[in-house]
């Protein structure tokens, strides 16, 4: 028998933006029409979706240049997400309960372009949100990292910074550090997520206590934060040391900031003097990713990676998971759970 679906469905939508962070005062749980999907596209019962920092962002009025459209006053928020299919074409794929990955979370039902299932690949269906592609893609397919090198990586506690540390260490790194805002965070860090040290974010600069940590410099960078941290891994790379952005946290987590500039002063001499190469990441192409779910399946299969990640329950816990995750509460990846 077809499964009976419901008449309305629920998702989180901007009310009015913020002066600083965004909260669940600034959001609302809006209560609308079940989509209907069209030619070619599925209608997919959402399971968990992600809760990412860039939110902050684009709620402030986005980037331009960069792949996704700012958020204005009514519209619904989205990102990563991974839904069960209830509806679809006949004799084609997706199938009813086949789950799918795309961008349209925030809300309970989504309808999404048809595309091939997920199948098995990951052990955990929820592992498809975790951002270790980007970590990936920066470590192999930017820096370029080498067997025996020495990695540092910003905010090594976040979703990417949780991951970037695991591969690393698998990728045959010799020594691997982090920087973070809490003891806490510092244990598991160095207990569970591959990091030999770590370096706290306590107010006072930090350059002094890196250089501490690393005196003889570092090879890689993986840097999620930005200012004052970007700065300080220039001056302990070594000479021929690759860079990799591929986060803004400094800014994108402070009520001081605007959230959609990020700019930080770095010295040039020292870019020159030790042939730095400096360069920003954002997207991964699909060869990388497909290399990276299939390598990161096995990780997680023999126990040689974890998925560090948080489950907030309900999409009427949404908002709050947003909160949280700017407060900097959670270790990893977080996930809206429906």
């Amino acid at each position: 028998m077809p499964e009976t679906l419901p008449g309305t469905a629920r998702e989180i939508r901007l009310a009015e933006v913020s002066s600083g962070l965004p909260g669940p005062e600034h959001l609302i749980v809006a209560e609308v029409p079940l989509p209907v999907p069209g030619a070619g596209e599925v209608l997919v019962r959402n399971r968990w979706f992600q809760v990412f920092p860039s939110l902050r962002t684009l709620i402030a009025g986005g980037v331009p240049g960069t792949p996704f459209p700012p958020l204005r006053p009514g519209d619904t928020l989205f990102g990563p997400a991974v839904g069960e299919v209830v509806t679809a074409p006949h004799n084609d794929d997706p199938r009813p309960g086949d789950l799918v990955a795309h961008f349209q979370g925030w809300r309970e039902y989504a309808v999404v372009p048809a595309s091939a299932p997920l199948g098995d690949s990951l052990p955990d269906p929820a592992a498809h949100l975790a951002p270790g592609a980007t970590a990936y893609a920066a470590l192999t397919r930017i820096a370029g990292l080498r067997a025996g090198e020495t990695v540092l990586v910003t905010g090594g506690a976040g979703g990417l910074g949780s991951l970037a540390g695991q591969i690393a260490r698998l990728l045959g790194a010799a020594r691997v550090i982090g920087t973070t805002g809490s003891s806490a965070k510092a244990e598991r860090m160095i207990a569970e997520l591959g990091y030999d040290a770590v370096v706290l974010r306590d107010g006072s600069p930090i350059g002094g206590r890196l250089a501490e940590t690393a005196p003889e410099g570092v090879d890689v960078v993986v840097d999620t934060v930005g200012g004052e941290q970007l700065q300080a891994a220039v001056a302990v790379a070594r000479p021929g040391a690759r860079l990799v952005v591929v986060g803004t946290l400094a800014t994108q987590l402070s009520a001081a900031s605007g959230g959609t500039t990020a700019p930080v002063e770095l010295d040039a001499f020292q870019l020159i003097a030790k042939n730095v190469t400096l360069r920003g990441l954002v997207g991964v192409d699909d060869e990388t990713r497909a290399e990276w779910t299939e390598r990161f399946g096995s990780w997680l299969r023999s126990g040689a990676a974890t998925f560090p990640h948080t489950r907030i329950s309900g999409i009427d816990n949404a908002p709050r998971a947003l909160r949280e995750l700017f407060e900097g509460r959670h270790v990893g990846t977080v996930v809206v759970e429906l």
